[in-house]
């Protein structure tokens, strides 16, 4: 029995012995040091793990990125990793001061669950558990929180609340959006008030509309000044390509084309773009070259469209009009002879090229882009559209008002810009020249033989990069400019961003 009795009194001592060197989690040392409170030694991270993944799975569905998160916390074992890592240090009072300023942004606070997040942390602050026990649903509660605010407000406030290109028809350029990979790294990062400051739009424009947002309530969202203000910083956020100190901008509502390079504005002029039932798309591409007497190959629908009515109406319109017509791509030697009325316009078997002279339809220039939807810039012979305040009237190509100022910009070298000049019988800059020049004028007039116009290419080197944008409010010299809702893009945009706000 006494045997026994020691045998007991030994196992005691050392299972005694075994929980005062038990490692005790990196949770319960940074609070019991915290808080000087012992009870935080107690913390079993088994036990909270279990807590943990009860309350994810029960706020899975609410949650804006799920599989980032729970990918994260798999990965650090479900540990309070933010809590760790950012209470002690202040990091979650800067989130949610952030959070609560988001109302700069057009945001209101409740997007990101900030006033839930406040009192959670401060029920922490108040280091009023008597069990150890209790602290892991709270704990747990404040973690997962944190996690969806922080990332939701970076995805919101860098990247901007909306996908452009999967909300818009006629939206192809390419947009930027937050990943895993990327979300991660800012749940990983160490210092919150670094990242949370890196992500603040700086963009001169956007600082200007926040300070004018300052003078609306958020609330009131029938003020159309207002929707106007919050939609173009919403376009702000869009994480679009990468501008450089050299490019060129149309804006379709400004309806207007700016040359920008190195921060000052090169050149501006008035363009044409398409009408609402042929919207000229929003996209990024680069200035290859131009087209000189450019050939024009008539898209299908403006051939069903015009091109057939106008030829079965008028049998002599396209020889009058310098258009040929090819049949499965042969050129149809009399095209005054077809007898339209034969063909449906909607299953029409030919196709139609209008050559290079004064009367074709993009003018002297063609200024060529790489593109999916056969835009792109162009001269044009009917110069009266540029008058117009309102010049949403083509087909979806854009029409330069003063395309021969733009080819100067674009071809740079002064031999080749000369050479440019002479092909649309413009005298060369360089006098020397003017030889070759009077020669090239008397080979077109040479009646004794046949002389036909074909297009001549000029590179663009280096290509220049173009940006057809739509922006319906900006800042000029303190003056904020307003456009109108050309294609009803501002209205399909709110029409969502209203939920954040």
């Amino acid at each position: 029995m006494k045997n026994k009795l020691y045998l007991a009194l030994f196992l005691g001592l050392i299972l005694q012995a075994c929980h005062w060197n038990r490692d005790i989690p990196e949770t319960g040392i940074i609070l019991s040091e915290h808080f000087k409170n012992k009870l935080y030694k107690d913390f079993d991270t088994a036990a909270y793990r279990l807590v943990f993944q009860k309350q994810f799975a029960a706020t899975r569905q609410k949650l804006s990125n799920p599989n980032t998160l729970e990918s994260f916390y798999i990965k650090h074992e479900f540990s309070p990793q933010l809590v760790n890592e950012h209470y002690v240090n202040g990091g979650l009072d800067t989130l949610i001061s952030y959070l609560e300023r988001s109302g700069e942004h057009g945001y209101d606070p409740e997007n990101f669950d900030a006033e839930r997040l406040v009192t959670l942390k401060s029920t922490l602050d108040s280091n009023k558990f008597k069990k150890i026990e209790e602290l892991y649903p709270l704990l747990a509660d404040l973690e997962i929180t944190a996690a969806e605010a922080l990332i939701k407000y970076h995805s919101l406030v860098f990247y901007g609340s909306l996908n452009p290109g999967k909300l818009l028809n006629r939206y192809f350029m390419s947009v930027r959006r937050p990943d895993s990979v990327r979300l991660t790294q800012v749940l990983q990062t160490q210092d919150l008030s670094v990242i949370l400051k890196e992500i603040q739009p700086k963009a001169a424009d956007y600082k200007a509309f926040q300070h004018e947002l300052k003078k609306y309530k958020t609330t009131d969202t029938t003020n159309k000044r207002l929707k106007t203000i919050l939609v173009n910083m919403e376009r702000l956020r869009w994480k679009i390509p990468k501008k450089g100190t050299e490019y060129v901008e149309v804006n379709i509502p400004d309806f207007a084309l700016t040359w920008f390079k190195d921060g000052d504005t090169l050149s501006r002029m008035k363009v044409v773009v398409g009408k609402v039932e042929h919207a000229t798309p929003v996209m990024y591409s680069k200035l290859s070259s131009i087209q000189v007497n450019p050939i024009w190959n008539i898209p299908s629908s403006i051939a069903k469209n015009e091109i057939y009515v106008h030829a079965s109406r008028d049998p002599y319109y396209l020889s009058n009009n310098n258009m040929n017509v090819y049949y499965k791509g042969q050129l149809v030697a009399n095209p005054d002879t077809i007898q339209w009325s034969r063909y449906s316009k909607t299953n029409l078997p030919f196709q139609f090229k209008q050559g290079s002279g004064g009367g074709n339809a993009l003018g002297k220039f063609k200024f060529i882009f790489k593109n999916g939807s056969s835009i792109y810039l162009h001269d044009t012979n009917s110069k009266s559209g540029f008058s117009r305040p309102y010049r949403a009237l083509s087909h979806g190509c854009v029409r330069v008002e003063r395309p021969l100022e733009f080819a100067e910009h674009l071809v740079k070298d002064k031999y080749q810009y000369d050479q440019l000049r002479m092909e649309v019988n413009l005298a060369p800059l360089d006098t020397s020249r003017m030889d070759v020049f009077h020669k090239k004028l008397a080979k077109k007039r040479d009646t004794a033989s046949t002389y036909t116009l074909k297009p001549t290419w000029f590179s663009a080197k280096p290509q220049v990069p173009l940006y057809i944008n739509y922006t319906t409010a900006w800042w000029d010299k303190g003056v904020m400019q307003v456009r109108p809702d050309v294609y009803g893009m501002d209205q399909q945009l709110w029409n969502k961003l209203r939920r954040y706000l």
